[in-house]
């Protein structure tokens, strides 16, 4: 685990030249995600949008073209709600590419109603979490070939209230509560983080995995939950809540830093707002314990077997 505090001052004017470098973003076509694809296209970067509604995302790719950036953008169909869809966007994305610089692994949903994925997992389980397990498994061989590689996953403030339920992940047993189950799924992105990079190294591999946080961030996150807390949290997300281009920082600075370890946790400075630096996460992120168990649980439900 990194120390906190090792990098200063980052700003978007230290991105550097990213011609070249091939680039991943999951839930691309708004808010974070489209933030993010469009400050690595403008360094430079190939970047491929990776959405499930391709009209969304032809939108969102002809935002990121207005600002004619140095770098392409390009769609790459992917719905994290369905195992079969991840496995066909693997596939199609290694006939697109020798490489893959960066794994973006951004997309998200927060305090949904209850509902299932195509593979009968608990939604927000499902997406924020197994699906980019499985997703980063079926890259993995295009990560290892390319020298400096990393895998960035977006976590949330939510993780430090999220406790893991490794026996009833989908809560199947008890009730639901769309909270509890998001706080999950930002703790297991910490810890799946964590034990990829624990695994790596152990391989030796020329490949990190890192993370990062929005703090506070305006955007239309939660706005799929009918809750009294969704309604709230959107009424004032605009009086505390940062712009998304200052949001989407330190997940660029997680994606794009050159001087970022392997395990690094990137965040606001004042853990809501403020300019990105480096975060020491919860202790439960950080047991190595759990996020074994996890790990071997993600590979039993989505069959996605890698780094044993």
């Amino acid at each position: 685990m990194s120390e906190p505090a090792r990098t200063t001052r980052w700003t978007r004017a230290d991105i550097g030249d990213l011609s070249g470098r091939v680039a991943v973003i999951t839930g691309a076509n708004s808010g974070l995600g489209l933030q993010i694809s469009t400050e690595l296209a403008g360094a430079g970067a190939r970047v491929l949008m990776a959405c499930r509604n391709r009209d969304k995302a032809n939108a969102a790719i002809a935002e990121v073209l207005a600002r004619r950036p140095k770098g392409t953008v390009e769609f790459l169909e992917l719905d994290l709600a369905d195992l079969g869809s991840v496995a066909r966007a693997a596939t199609e994305l290694a006939s697109r590419t020798d490489r893959l610089d960066i794994l973006g692994n951004n997309a998200g949903l927060m305090a949904t109603d209850r509902s299932h994925t195509v593979d009968g997992f608990e939604m927000q389980f499902g997406v924020n979490h197994l699906g980019h397990f499985a997703l980063t498994g079926q890259v993995l061989e295009l990560l290892l070939a390319t020298p400096g590689s990393r895998v960035v996953n977006h976590s949330s403030m939510g993780h430090r209230p999220g406790r893991m339920n490794l026996d009833d992940p989908n809560s199947e047993h008890r009730r639901y509560h769309p909270w509890r189950s998001y706080f999950q799924s930002k703790l297991a992105n910490l810890l799946f983080t964590f034990e990829l990079q624990r695994r790596l190294a152990a391989t030796g591999a020329d490949v990190i995995a890192v993370a990062a946080h929005p703090g506070g961030t305006r955007t239309d996150l939660g706005a799929e939950g009918s809750g009294w807390l969704n309604r709230l949290a959107l009424a004032a997300s605009p009086l505390w809540g940062q712009h998304v281009s200052v949001g989407a920082l330190p997940f660029v600075q997680a994606a794009t830093d050159p001087t970022a370890r392997g395990g690094d946790f990137y965040g606001p400075s004042w853990l809501v707002r403020g300019r990105p630096r480096l975060e020491t996460p919860t202790r439960r992120a950080r047991d190595e314990q759990t996020a074994r168990r996890l790990w071997t649980l993600s590979e039993d439900l989505t069959g996605v077997r890698y780094l044993d």
